[in-house]
């Protein structure tokens, strides 16, 4: 008898293959006391180094096997292990302390792993996973524990495991691993990330598959439904045969529409553009067809270093962008760091609320010349393609009139000192604050373009911190309350002749789509993966039809109405 588990869909397709269950033998640690402290330093050293050792094996291997910008999570791996803030704190403790090496290890990295678990930030979250999968490499060698490889698997599996550490998942072979179910992990885990990027259908967020499965037992793996069917039967696989069949010819089509444009059924051009987080990452925007960056976070410059970025580095980054996407539009959100998402070396005091707190624009605006900085850059590549800029975490229009003026006051500067700068650039804000939607009117004479973060104005609107599972319940995109807001900032933008784009998560949501079609979205902006997906959605809607439903959904009580309404007629 067949039985079904469900979990999050993090990867697309259908895998059909026996399980392989990844096990790491789990790490006892005892707490002793040490006599000679410089011998512990030393045996603790020597499992760092054994542990970059490996890490540079799995480093080469991901740069041949998955490019560069997965390469650079190992890269990021390396950097943990040379982090004085992580690896002397051990060491201070073994010889303040005289305790044994494991022990420091392990109180140290899992009071890292805690800090950077409780941010509402998903890059800061990834940390956390970074630091677990490299203290658990070091205290494999402490401890002399062997680990399973999935490098060593040579035939047709799904793995099952607790999680896929990153090492884990740049290890698989393509050939061999159709797909994976894990107990833990979301759509934005790394795990789920490297999944995408090489194509493996995966489920994770399960809680009980590696409870409830055992080696050899055959599996399929729905990473379109989010389902991990065990022992199916032979009607169920037949059916799922056929849904693989399915999802190819439907990824066939999909691939038909790289260069095509972004048309309705009817006639209407609504702009697909991706999300990006590294220059790297423009190779994904290109191949799925996108028509620009709606939102190139900026941050991912400053993060995993111990020193502000120069001009200069900023400058190169920012150009390579603008170059390879030749011409297309970028929209480059400025520094939205601090509260939540820190800086170690940039000292910020602890708040209460990081959420509401010293962030974004409100740290640009008082710590200037770090702003200065970046707008110099931003301004000095706007020479070498479409460049749009766009300010965060505006909540009034004082902000932006400071913001803008900073930046008027460095373009001048720039072009007395002979500096190319383009005449073209538009300048636009983040709507991720209630006070931003319902004031939309007003920033619409002065702004030249909105650009809608769901993800935040979602939390905001409904005073629900959308990390915090007690309350998950109240991330509702689809509630009226925030379609209200949407329509309210789309309104205004375009009674004054400007655009508006969305880039949270929101934007590539298929639910949401005929929504904001309806509502008139100028720019849709999400993973580059998602793009071919929605063209060929919005290829199938006619914007009459979308807009003539707008004041049904607009007077719905619940996001669960809206919900039932777009399945039943879109």
């Amino acid at each position: 008898m067949s039985e079904k588990i469900s979990g999050i869909a993090a990867s697309a397709g259908i895998a059909i293959a026996k399980a392989f269950i990844l096990e790491n033998p789990e790490l006892i640690i005892e707490k002793k006391t040490v006599e000679n402290t410089g011998l512990e330093v030393e045996r603790f050293s020597a499992a760092v180094e054994k542990a970059k050792g490996e890490l540079q094996v799995i480093k080469e291997n991901a740069l041949k096997e998955l490019g560069e910008d997965k390469a650079a999570i190992f890269a990021a791996h390396l950097l943990v292990l040379e982090d004085p803030e992580l690896i002397d704190a051990v060491k201070t403790k073994i010889q303040n302390e005289n305790v044994n090496a494991e022990s420091a290890m392990d109180e140290i990295s899992g009071m890292f792993i805690s800090m950077f678990e409780q941010m509402d930030n998903e890059y800061m979250k990834e940390r956390a996973a970074d630091i677990r999968d490299v203290s658990k490499r070091v205290l494999a060698h402490l401890l002399g524990v062997q680990f399973s490889s999935p490098a060593t698997i040579s035939e047709e599996v799904v793995i099952i495991a607790e999680d896929l550490t990153p090492s884990d998942t740049a290890q698989l072979n393509r050939k061999f691993v159709l797909g994976f179910a894990t107990d833990i992990g979301g759509r934005t885990s790394h795990s789920a990330i490297m999944s995408r990027s090489m194509e493996i259908p995966a489920v994770v967020g399960t809680k009980t598959v590696t409870e409830k499965i055992s080696s050899g037992t055959l599996l399929i793996i729905d990473g379109l439904d989010g389902e991990v069917i065990v022992d199916p039967s032979n009607e169920e696989l037949d059916l799922y045969k056929k849904k693989q069949e399915e999802y190819k010819a439907q990824k066939a089509e999909w691939a038909k529409l790289v260069n095509e444009q972004t048309t309705t059924a009817d006639g209407h051009h609504a702009e697909l553009a991706a999300n990006i987080g590294t220059p790297q990452d423009v190779k994904g925007v290109l191949e799925n067809g996108a028509e620009g960056v709606g939102l190139y976070r900026t941050e991912f410059l400053y993060m995993g270093r111990d020193q502000l970025p120069t001009e200069e580095e900023q400058f190169k980054a920012y150009k390579e962008v603008l170059e390879k996407m030749e011409g297309k539009p970028v929209v480059i959100r400025t520094l939205d760091i601090g509260g939540d998402k820190e800086l170690p070396y940039l000292d910020l005091p602890k708040e209460m609320n990081p959420f509401l707190g010293f962030r974004a624009i409100r740290l640009c605006l008082e710590q200037q010349e770090i702003f200065r900085t970046q707008l110099r850059a931003l301004l000095r590549a706007s020479a070498y393609g479409n460049l749009k800029i766009m300010f965060p975490m505006i909540a009034t229009l004082v902000e932006f009139r400071s913001a803008k003026q900073v930046l008027l006051e460095e373009k001048e500067k720039l072009v007395k000192e002979g500096v190319s700068v383009s005449e073209n650039i538009e300048i636009g804000i983040m709507v991720e604050i209630p006070s931003t939607a319902v004031l939309s009117d007003r920033f619409a004479k002065e702004v030249d373009f909105f650009s809608i973060g769901t993800n935040d104005l979602i939390q905001y609107t409904m005073a629900a911190d959308r990390m915090n599972e007690r309350v998950s319940y109240l991330y509702q995109p689809y509630n009226p309350a925030i379609l209200r807001l949407i329509r309210m900032v789309i309104t205004a933008a375009h009674k004054e002749g400007k655009w508006v784009g969305m880039c949270g998560e929101m934007a590539g949501d298929p639910i949401a789509i005929p929504i904001l079609l309806g509502l008139g979205l100028d720019e849709f902006s999400m993973s580059a993966t998602s793009v071919l997906p929605a063209r060929s959605q919005l290829s199938k809607l006619s914007k009459a039809e979308a807009e003539k439903h707008v004041d049904t959904i607009l007077n719905m009580d619940t996001a669960e109405d809206v919900v039932k309404f777009v399945n039943e007629n879109f």
